[in-house]
């Protein structure tokens, strides 16, 4: 099932032009947004119907192309939402009796949308530990269809080795899914790695900044008329102006994402020397963290996303966000501006403070979406506000 196709150029090429049509004199250098929601049909036949609804409006299609090849995929379909192409990505793959293994490690909606939703459909849901990878293949069974797992994780910056999991899909003829998004795919590529469907927020590093919701996912042609298909039917299409905007924030990903890189690991250097208010950082680029050498091995760059524990707790955590003068309080990620969220407000409110601590958020865990500010003006403004 494993979709990946050949890349003809690099990747900072094929952000800026990869499914782009040949164009006439007098053409617009940018592409123009076709902000409709019906074209003219032909008459007397079905074919060539156009409805952005089906994902086939011209802002959608031309996204989908550039998505498919920076993930290095046969296909993609863009939806409304990082949520949307979750579930309809694995609803594509599942039916009601059919098993689907999970990452614990996953974000907290995804988690929900196992657990309650899926399992109201049906279909038989098991969380596991993603380090132990024996767990893998004792939780298959004959109706196991397929197993899903983010990386990097959400929100502690765990970094999974998809091999090992990927050698048990392929032996049993099931398909791996990874959300993909802390990572862009200037950062990692999943199905080089033996994965089969790549899922990422589009909100997020696709994007850019903080202005679009949407979803992406990549695998297989076949695969993908069956993601758009659910797409269709549970209501989950794009929107022609956000699809015109992701495009224009995909032409700098390549820039953003090794600027998003460079800070964070200043930021994290910094931070982790910071040890009497900082009790812990996690950042896969620093070598103290438990994943770095499979990160090393995977990761073409270690990404903006980083996580502190203040030594002083929660009352510690609330006072650090409320001096914070360039990095604002805010749930989202992957974006220009520097952000910070307490997960045990946003991701992970659902669960106690116990919960919490043993899946590594303990209270005072703050996740930093590192930005593309100047990386001394971050490390001032954290200073000021630790100090």
């Amino acid at each position: 099932m494993t979709a990946r196709t050949h890349r003809p150029a690099d990747l900072a090429t094929i952000a800026v032009h990869a499914g782009s049509e040949a164009r006439e004199s007098d053409s617009p250098v940018v592409h123009p947004l076709f902000q409709s929601v019906n074209f003219l049909q032909e008459i007397g036949t079905a074919d060539g119907l156009r409805y952005p609804r089906f994902g086939n409006s011209p802002n959608a299609e031309l996204v989908q192309r550039r998505l498919a090849a920076l993930e290095g995929s046969e296909a993609a379909v863009l939806l409304s939402s990082g949520m949307g192409a979750t579930a309809c990505a694995l609803l594509a793959l599942l039916r009601p009796g059919d098993h689907v293994i999970a990452s614990a490690w996953i974000y907290g909606g995804a988690a929900a949308l196992l657990t309650k939703e899926f399992t109201s459909l049906g279909i038989e849901v098991s969380l596991v530990d993603p380090l132990e990878t024996r767990i893998w293949r004792k939780e298959m069974r004959k109706e196991t269809r397929a197993i899903f797992l983010e990386s990097p994780v959400n929100p502690t910056c765990r970094v999974l080795d998809l091999q090992p999991v990927s050698y048990i899909t392929k032996e049993c003829g099931i398909a791996l899914v990874v959300d993909s998004t802390f990572a862009s795919p200037i950062n990692l590529r999943p199905l080089e790695h033996g994965a089969d469907v790549v899922i990422h927020s589009a909100t997020k590093y696709l994007n850019g900044h903080h202005d679009v919701l949407g979803g992406v996912v990549c695998g297989t042609s076949p695969y993908i008329e069956e993601v758009r298909q659910k797409m269709m039917l549970w209501g989950q299409a794009p929107d022609p102006f956000g699809a015109w905007l992701l495009e224009r924030g995909l032409k700098t990903l390549d820039v953003r994402i090794k600027r998003h890189n460079e800070n964070a690991m200043a930021v994290a250097e910094w931070c982790a020397e910071q040890q009497e208010e900082i009790g812990r950082v996690h950042y896969p680029g620093l070598t103290s963290h438990p994943d770095h050498e499979i990160a090393k091995a995977m990761m073409d760059g270690f990404g903006g996303m980083m996580a502190i524990e203040l030594a002083g707790g929660a009352r510690a955590a609330e006072r650090f966000l409320r001096k914070l003068k360039i990095i604002r309080h805010a749930p989202s990620l992957g974006g220009v501006d520097s952000l910070v969220s307490e997960p045990r407000f946003t991701s992970h409110a659902h669960l106690s403070a116990s919960d919490r601590a043993d899946a590594g958020i303990p209270d005072g865990f703050l996740r930093l979406s590192i930005g593309i500010e100047s990386a001394q003006d971050l490390i001032r403004d954290l200073e000021q506000a630790l100090h």
